[in-house]
C-alpha cells in the first residue's frame, strides 16, 4: 500500500492540508481543479449574491455535472471501443476465411495443374506412338 501523502494546498485563497495516498502532485491537481470551478463560478454575476452556502453548492453542482459529463463520455469512449474490438473480430474471422478458401482454390489449382500435366503427357505419348502405328500401315 502506498504511504500517505499530506501536503498544502491553496483552495479558496486559503491555505488547507490535504491528506491522501495519491502523490503530492495529484492533490495539487486537484486542489488546482477546484480553484478553476471556483473561479468560474465567481465569474457569474448571480453567484456572488448567493449566500455562501448556496455558493458551496453552486461549486458542487458543476463539480457533479463535469463528473456525470466525463462519465457518459467514457461510457461512449468504451461502447466505440467494443464496438470497433467486434469489428476488429469479424475482420479477424473473414481474413482466417479468406485464406481458408484461398489455400483450397491454390489446391485445386495445383491439383488441376498436376491432372493437365498428366494428360499432356498421355497426348505427347499418343502422339508419340501414333506416327509409328501409320509407319506399320
Amino acid at each position: 500500500m502506498a504511504a500517505k501523502t499530506d501536503t498544502e494546498v491553496i483552495i479558496g485563497g486559503r491555505v488547507i492540508t490535504l491528506s491522501g495516498f495519491e502523490s503530492e502532485e495529484y492533490l495539487q491537481k486537484v486542489a488546482s481543479y477546484l480553484n478553476s470551478k471556483l473561479n468560474e463560478c465567481s465569474q457569474t454575476e448571480g453567484f456572488r449574491h448567493q449566500p455562501i452556502d448556496m455558493q458551496s453548492i453552486m461549486v458542487q453542482l458543476n463539480i457533479s455535472d463535469d463528473y456525470f459529463k466525463a462519465k457518459r463520455q467514457i461510457e461512449e469512449l468504451q461502447a466505440q471501443l467494443e464496438e470497433k474490438d467486434k469489428e476488429l473480430y469479424d475482420l479477424k474471422h473473414e481474413l482466417i476465411a479468406t485464406q481458408i478458401k484461398q489455400e483450397n482454390t491454390e489446391k485445386k489449382a495445383d491439383s488441376l495443374k498436376a491432372d493437365l500435366d498428366e494428360a499432356n503427357k498421355k497426348l505427347l505419348l499418343q502422339e508419340a506412338l501414333q506416327p509409328k502405328s501409320r509407319d506399320k500401315k
